[in-house]
């Protein structure tokens, strides 16, 4: 298992990009136990600073890649340097690359408006050869209870865009039969205290209470991406994983919003500098409610620095 370094209690993953990748395809090709991994940024750390549940999902991650450049800050700050940022989207991209060549499976589940079909779409665009078995989105937040939505053209062996009937596809994969089971207990998700601050998913979203594990009948799935935004997708994976049938859970937050060109992506000399947090505020201003997580991520970082300080003189 690749090391990791704590940073305000939270351990991320001291790799490479490459070491990352060479580990999860390691991993796949040598399966001996299901994995699962998070992709921290500087908010994650903050509701993990307020929420022990959460920070215990975290470190429980057989990998935390630092997705944000303020992680990346803050671990120099902290005497703790990482080798290197690997962005959630980043990730999905390049792992997509390394195994399109491979007997590797993968799914995509997230996002609304056929947005995971569109990405699995996209990224069979760059690679011809990747094996997609699956692609479905969240639940509408204003639907209770109803069949859930699996892409029409995820079926088993799906390696492009197919033409299918909806109908048949639903009875072939659920009998016809809706099904509501919940993904996580609401009951369960209170006592974790989610839900604050409220950019955050919350337990009363219904997609999350409302998502059935049963799409997943009859799928080979060696790595799913998960894109329902945190927390969610990290009690989702933890709950689930050993219900699914796949080997590789990956929480990837909105990547799926960039690949699939719902959302642009800032060039990459802005994100080479680590303003990519600024030019997404640019083009969603909405955003700046969640970008006050930063200052009191900040906050924990110098307060952290300075206990350090004490505690050596």
């Amino acid at each position: 298992m690749i090391g990791k370094k704590n940073i305000l209690g939270v351990g991320i993953t001291d790799a490479t990009k490459e070491e990352i990748l060479e580990y999860i395809v390691k991993n796949l090709e040598n399966f001996h136990k299901k994995l699962y991994f998070v992709t921290p940024n500087p908010e994650f750390l903050v509701l993990a600073s307020k929420n022990p549940a959460f920070k215990n999902i975290l470190n429980k991650a057989d990998l935390a890649s630092a997705d944000g450049i303020g992680v990346i800050i803050a671990a120099k700050i902290l005497g703790k340097p990482l080798k290197e940022r690997f962005a959630g989207v980043d990730l999905v991209k390049s792992l997509c690359e390394r195994i399109a060549e491979k007997p590797i499976t993968v799914g995509f589940l997230g996002g609304r408006s056929g947005v995971a079909k569109k990405t699995a779409e996209c990224l069979l665009k760059m690679h011809p050869k990747l094996k997609v078995t699956f692609a479905g989105e969240e639940w509408p937040k204003n639907v209770k209870a109803r069949q859930p939505r699996v892409s029409d053209d995820a079926q088993p062996g799906f390696r492009g865009p197919v033409k299918s009937n909806p109908s048949a596809h639903l009875r072939q994969d659920y009998g016809g039969q809706a099904s509501a089971s919940a993904a996580l207990p609401l009951e369960a998700f209170k006592r974790s205290g989610v839900g604050s601050p409220s950019s955050f998913a919350t337990p009363q979203d219904a997609s999350f209470n409302n998502l059935t594990i049963e799409q997943f009948n009859n799928r080979t799935i060696d790595i799913l991406f998960v894109a329902f935004g945190a927390p969610k997708q990290e009690f989702w994976i933890n709950e689930n994983l050993n219900k699914i049938p796949v080997k590789i859970a990956i929480g990837v937050g909105g990547a799926f919003d960039y690949l699939s060109g719902k959302i642009p992506r800032a060039p990459g000399f802005v994100r080479n500098v680590g303003l990519e947090w600024l030019f997404r505020l640019l083009v969603q201003p909405w955003r700046l409610k969640r970008q006050l997580a930063l200052i009191e991520f900040i906050w924990l970082v110098i307060k952290e620095k300075l206990s350090k300080s004490h505690s050596t003189t």
